[in-house]
């Protein structure tokens, strides 16, 4: 199989990037799509080029590393389906793919289709964790867990942090990531005690690292490679307008003793 690739490149973030055409020959349709990016590179390498600066990590489209834009779409056109996931058989001969990283103010190029996803850590460190007593293990009956609540918190857990639902906003909103960590937290009793300091701390990161506004236009659960639905981000608002009551009324002494 045939395909011209536009790819953007970009030395480092103070430089102006711009796109450059390959072409590769007799790409094999049982690749991945970053095997047949390794291919580039090493005939890149051999003609004595610098290669395709690309993340990625696992391969297996569990830890969240990969993502870039192709033809448009962050991941690519096959759904729940991230880009080290996507195989070339999905193309077809003679087709031209523009490859594109992640763009958003709060992702930084690194270099090529490589950016700095840590905004999204810090939004994780602002409040994705849950105090508890730490010693011996618990009897796992000892708290109960209605299954509807495991399901709902299960499903909001398997947001793996890739960016595509920024990448896919028109805002750059991070809402639907910050919903699933807040969410995925939030619904099991251990998250709790800290439901509202969490939603109130991580969106409040989640301003500061430059993240947009969501204006619920969806283009992120479309593009979500694990299936992220929008009810997050009703819960993540739902949660934060109660902590703001909840610490406005503290603050003037209403709801005391």
């Amino acid at each position: 199989m045939r395909l011209t690739l536009e790819i953007w490149r970009q030395k480092n973030g103070n430089e102006a990037g711009r796109f450059v055409r390959y072409d590769m020959e007799d790409v094999d349709h049982h690749m991945s799509f970053l095997e047949m990016l390794d291919v580039l590179n090493q005939r890149l390498i051999a003609k004595g080029e610098e290669p395709v600066a690309f993340d990625s990590d696992c391969r297996e489209g569990i830890c969240g590393m990969c993502g870039f834009v192709i033809n448009g779409r962050p991941h690519g056109d096959q759904p729940l389906t991230t880009v080290c996931q996507l195989h070339m058989r999905f193309f077809h001969d003679g087709q031209m793919l523009r490859l594109e990283p992640f763009r958003a103010k709060a992702f930084p190029i690194v270099r090529d289709l490589a950016i700095d996803r840590s905004a999204l850590d810090r939004v994780i460190m602002a409040g994705g964790y849950v105090s508890v007593n730490t010693g011996g293990p618990r009897d796992a009956n000892d708290i109960l867990v209605p299954k509807t609540s495991s399901d709902l918190a299960m499903d909001a857990a398997a947001c793996i942090g890739c960016g595509a639902c920024v990448a896919a906003c028109p805002n750059a909103s991070a809402s639907l990531f910050t919903g699933a960590k807040i969410s995925h937290l939030g619904l099991l009793p251990q998250g709790q005690p800290e439901l509202h300091l969490r939603a109130l701390s991580m969106a409040q990161q989640n301003m500061t690292e430059g993240f947009g506004s969501c204006t619920v236009i969806g283009e992120c659960a479309e593009s979500c490679p694990k299936g992220i639905k929008l009810e997050v981000i009703a819960r993540m608002n739902r949660n934060y307008l109660g902590g703001s009551f909840a610490y406005r009324e503290q603050a003037s002494g209403g709801g005391a003793g």
